[in-house]
């Protein structure tokens, strides 16, 4: 069997995949031979983060495996627009396979998001943003998985959902990103008996173009400190993600589902 192309004759829908995290897994899929659907609020977002690309857009970037893929501009906060979103993707397509509910981020200033003082106008975007999204999307994804009686949903979560902070800062982000796990866990009860898995993977200290551009995380000092507090003495890399999303969606996991997978190096054995 070539396990290289094994998710030939799939289509995979990641949203947030104009650059970074997104991006890798989208990369990913498309090399193990998914058609690729990718969505972000803006398709060349990788400009913004000096993310370089290896084509024009990352669309091309899939095509140059062999596969199809194009993109969706859509703001997945909003039902309406998801709803497009799918009907795109069923319409050039004709199904999903697989759903990676990767948009989302720490996308106000830390300083506004502490557990006391977090703003009701915070609060509600960077809900919407994580939890939200992923609850729209999720429904939107299970009506045809449903009908095709399989499918596999990958939600992202993160180290700060599982850990939260000490200081009691991004309160809403933590909040956010553990309503995640807990979404998965009950959407996988419910899809379940549809041959459906629901799994999600939580990020630690991953060096995305965001995260290097606006908080220098791939600084010689920043990544020794990091390093120092995490077992396998290094910081993440998206590809990292990328693997673990691989075997969620790939039938290495038929028999896993509700699950939240760290991928951290091992952060998440010392919460402190």
């Amino acid at each position: 069997m070539d396990t290289v192309k094994k998710l030939s004759g799939k289509t995979a829908l990641i949203t947030g995949a104009g650059r970074g995290l997104g991006r890798a897994y989208a990369l990913r899929l498309a090399q193990l031979g998914a058609d690729i659907m990718i969505n972000d609020l803006h398709l060349d977002s990788a400009r913004e983060f000096d993310e370089e690309l290896t084509a024009e857009s990352v669309m091309a970037e899939c095509e140059a495996y062999g596969v199809r893929s194009i993109g969706i501009e859509a703001d997945v906060t909003h039902k309406n627009e998801v709803q497009h979103l799918f009907d795109s993707a069923l319409a050039h397509f004709g199904r999903i396979d697989i759903l990676v509910n990767n948009a989302g981020g720490v996308l106000r200033p830390a300083e506004q998001g502490q557990a006391v003082t977090v703003s009701e106008d915070d609060w509600r975007f960077i809900m919407d943003v994580n939890l939200t999204s992923t609850l729209f999307c999720c429904q939107a994804a299970a009506i045809p998985m449903q009908t095709q009686r399989s499918g596999k949903i990958i939600n992202v979560s993160s180290q700060a959902g599982l850990m939260g902070n000490p200081t009691g800062s991004i309160a809403h982000y933590c909040v956010a990103k553990a309503g995640i796990v807990e979404y998965t866990r009950l959407l996988a009860a419910e899809l379940g008996p549809y041959n459906i898995n629901v799994n999600c993977i939580a990020p630690g200290l991953i060096l995305t173009s965001r995260a290097n551009k606006q908080f220098n995380r791939n600084s010689p000092e920043n990544v020794a400190a990091a390093s120092a507090k995490i077992p396998l003495r290094r910081v993440g890399v998206p590809v990292d993600c990328a693997k673990v999303v691989e075997f969620l969606a790939t039938d290495l996991s038929d028999y896993v589902t509700g699950q939240c997978i760290p991928v951290c190096g091992g952060m998440v054995l010392f919460p402190s």
